[in-house]
């Protein structure tokens, strides 16, 4: 039976949503079953669930790169304005990085000049303008997200949706994007719906986490997230952090164990 764990937050308004969403393949795998799937404006929100229980394709069908078998997506306003960051950075190797982080700006036919000052403007949100002329070869792993990221970023959307970006970093350069992008989450205060199969990353970035069963995926818990904002390194050593970890974990469990 699906488990609700929603906190008291007041809901702000929803931006898009997925409503009885089922994902089949051609190969007869059933990625999701009757999925719903709120987003709220301005918040950072997490799927969350192991590996194969279809968190991707639900961020896929949100993003219009798959349709649902069954269900529907529905927008509101402006919403469907939107980047996406791959789990791999899929950066072009004979491109430098300020080249990368225009590539979504010349699709779109943007003005010279106000792309230029876009590639910079992203570039400095991520903390690479010192490397706009360098080549992907040139980047570490991480750095290399950091170009997928400005990227995403460089049309400013109003909805970024990351596909587990950081699941392939070691631990010290993960914990350091992650402070990074809820950086620039605050400073821009845009929607982002990040997918994770860690229970302690979702915790330290979300403000709510949806916690998904094994494939076919639904909805089994939804988890807020009070804790204020900055959340620094102090809070991942905190009571509070390690108490959200034991609640969101024990969904997980649970969800695990779910065979209705």
């Amino acid at each position: 039976m699906t488990e609700k764990m929603v906190g008291s937050s007041p809901a702000s308004n929803i931006v898009v949503s997925l409503r009885g969403v089922s994902k089949a393949y051609e190969n007869g795998t059933l990625a999701l079953s009757g999925f719903d799937f709120d987003v709220r404006d301005g918040e950072f929100v997490s799927l969350l669930g192991p590996s194969g229980c279809g968190k991707s394709t639900a961020l896929r069908i949100l993003a219009g790169l798959a349709d649902p078998s069954q269900g529907a997506v529905e927008w509101t306003g402006a919403a469907r304005d939107l980047g996406f960051v791959f789990q791999e950075p899929t950066l072009m190797p004979w491109a430098n990085v300020a080249d990368n982080v225009r590539l979504p700006l010349k699709l779109a036919h943007a003005d010279e000049a106000r792309a230029n000052v876009a590639v910079a403007q992203a570039l400095a949100r991520v903390g690479l303008t010192e490397f706009a002329q360098s080549y992907p070869r040139e980047l570490s792993g991480g750095m290399k997200m950091r170009v997928s990221i400005a990227r995403a970023l460089a049309t400013e959307p109003y909805l970024l949706l990351m596909d587990e970006p950081f699941a392939a970093l070691d631990e010290i350069t993960r914990f350091r994007l992650n402070n990074d992008l809820l950086n620039v989450w605050r400073e821009l205060r845009r929607t982002v719906v990040f997918v994770t199969h860690s229970v302690f990353e979702s915790v330290y970035l979300s403000q709510r986490i949806v916690v998904m069963t094994p494939r076919p995926g639904r909805v089994f818990a939804e988890i807020e997230v009070p804790a204020p904002y900055p959340r620094e390194d102090r809070y991942r050593m905190s009571p509070e952090y390690a108490g959200y970890c034991r609640q969101v974990a024990d969904a997980l469990a649970g969800a695990m164990g779910d065979v209705s």
